[in-house]
């Protein structure tokens, strides 16, 4: 494993264990709301710290890019897009889930250098699954090599998605794109964490994903366990836009490809941007 893939494992797995541990006696979290719909917990906190210290501790250079924290980047450094070493880091993917009791959410850690992820993992502390990948070494789960589905059509393929909780001025958009898919796929699933739809459709269990509104830290890991593992992940226009334009489409290639055609097709163009 590569050595700084062992640390990002080694920080994810701290934040599983503060997860697990609050997560015997929720009614005991503290809950607070950050906007509309939007909610963070002291554990997404206490998860998030023990991920930086641990970063830190390795690599007291390196800049971080947080959901809670924001950019702690380096003064000489501050584009997280151009910097030289950025950790990206959602410490809990899936709090709303993981207030409620329901077991999908996860630790979500990558590493992106000049603009482009190296090192990703993604962990799901309830099913003790660890998936990683290092930039041209494959993609793994639990040390297994993992591949993205074999299916080429839409109409036998399960896609994942996410509604758009963060924009509700894309909401009627979503709900077009949303039809649009709904008729032609074999399936659609909307589990609440966006780490592991992606870490899905890079084991093969979901077959494609898209979803508006995401942000670096939801996407960055994910996006390298799929192209990792022979998929392929852009925005609405198939381009690399995934990680800063909060429009992402991944899966399997063919399946990739059909639904870039069909959401471009289907009004994704005029998706307003921040």
């Amino acid at each position: 494993m590569h050595p700084m893939l062992n640390i990002a494992v080694r920080a994810a797995r701290r934040a599983g264990r503060i997860i697990t541990r609050a997560s015997e006696d929720i009614e005991r979290v503290k809950v607070s709301r950050k906007a509309e719909r939007d909610f963070v917990t002291e554990v997404d906190q206490n998860a998030e710290q023990a991920i930086i210290e641990t970063l830190r501790a390795a690599y007291p250079e390196h800049s971080i890019l947080a959901e809670e924290s924001g950019h702690l980047m380096r003064a000489d450094q501050t584009d997280p897009q151009r910097a030289d070493y950025v950790w990206v880091v959602d410490p809990l993917d899936g709090t709303t889930n993981f207030i409620h009791g329901l077991p999908q959410y996860a630790v979500s850690i990558a590493l992106m250098q000049r603009g482009v992820v190296t090192q990703a993992v993604v962990y799901d502390p309830n099913r003790d699954e660890l998936f990683t990948a290092s930039r041209g070494r494959g993609a793994f789960l639990n040390d297994r090599r993992i591949r993205v589905s074999r299916r080429t059509r839409l109409d036998e393929s399960l896609i994942g998605t996410g509604f758009p909780f963060r924009r509700m001025d894309v909401l009627d958009e979503y709900l077009r794109l949303f039809r649009s898919v709904t008729e032609r796929a074999s399936a659609v699933r909307r589990p609440g964490a966006a780490a592991l739809d992606l870490s899905y459709v890079a084991c093969g269990r979901f077959d494609g994903f898209f979803e508006i509104g995401l942000m670096p830290w939801d996407v960055a890991a994910g996006s390298l366990l799929i192209t990792e593992a022979g998929g392929l992940i852009g925005d609405f226009h198939g381009d690399a836009n995934h990680l800063f334009g909060e429009q992402v489409v991944a899966g399997s290639p063919k399946v990739f490809a059909a639904m870039v055609a069909l959401l471009g097709s289907a009004g994704a163009a005029g998706t307003p941007r921040r």
